[in-house]
């Protein structure tokens, strides 16, 4: 491989026709060597997981120009954790032919050329304890949607209501896994997964305080769970969208 191995990832894709000449110009001429991240082009062929930019903690400018560069030679760009000014800044200069989804809630943009992701059969649901924890699970939600699954939600029905939960479970019993979205003691994972015949992932959140707060007595209790539930880091809605979007791929694959 060239040590150039973004110019000729993008060479490549003009030559089998995936990157007309134009968009290819305009992407070479925002790629000064060395000042770049080396991008995956090839992430989603290569595992079926999409190449996601974490925001968080990159300046502007860099961000800027990884966004618009993946977006351009891939078709798709998508950034986490991202910041309303690094938001301001990447739309601010959009390449030709690529357009933008803000999704403010769940601190994710997306770049594309209107192209959507290719549907894989199977069906998420998302399940937050509180209001706190609808930031990671649409984080989630979306991580899942750009792998091509359907998801289902229910937002806001904890144990602190436990009544609330149990017509929401029946809205979501076609789903074929459950992530579970929980601060505070984190306990909703648990009765979830005491109830439904599916895997269930268990995210804590990190929401709480005091003696345990931010989310380490959520993550202490979902690991010590007797409900036998998957857990993931505190606010990886990342990586729990992932995780089932991967599952019910192979739902849908074999149905």
């Amino acid at each position: 491989m060239p040590d150039n191995r973004v110019l000729y990832e993008i060479l490549q894709q003009v030559r089998d026709g995936a990157l007309d000449p134009a968009a290819a110009e305009q992407l070479i001429g925002s790629l000064p060597v060395g000042t770049i991240a080396n991008l995956d082009i090839g992430r989603t062929d290569r595992c079926g997981i999409p190449e996601v930019i974490l925001a968080e903690g990159k300046d502007i400018d860099s961000l800027v120009k990884i966004m618009h560069s993946y977006a351009c030679a891939t078709g798709r760009a998508i950034a986490s954790r991202i910041l309303p000014e690094q938001v301001q800044a990447i739309l601010a200069t959009l390449p030709q032919g690529i357009i933008a989804d803000y999704r403010e809630i769940g601190h994710i943009l997306i770049l594309s050329d209107g192209t959507m992701p290719e549907p894989s059969g199977g069906t998420v649901a998302i399940v937050t304890a509180g209001t706190s924890d609808i930031r990671v699970a649409e984080e989630a939600r979306i991580i899942a949607e750009e792998m091509g699954a359907a998801v289902l939600t229910a937002y806001d029905v904890g144990v602190a209501g436990i009544h609330r939960l149990f017509p929401a479970l029946e809205r979501l019993k076609t789903a074929d896994i459950y992530v579970v979205c929980a601060g505070r003691e984190g306990t909703l994972p648990s009765v979830v997964a005491g109830l439904v015949n599916k895997p269930v992932i268990g995210v804590p959140v990190s929401t709480g305080y005091g003696y345990m707060g931010q989310g380490e007595a959520a993550l202490a209790a979902m690991l010590q769970s007797c409900a036998a539930v998957t857990v993931v880091n505190i606010d990886a809605g990342f990586t729990a969208g992932i995780v089932a979007a991967r599952t019910v791929a192979l739902i849908g694959r074999n149905s």
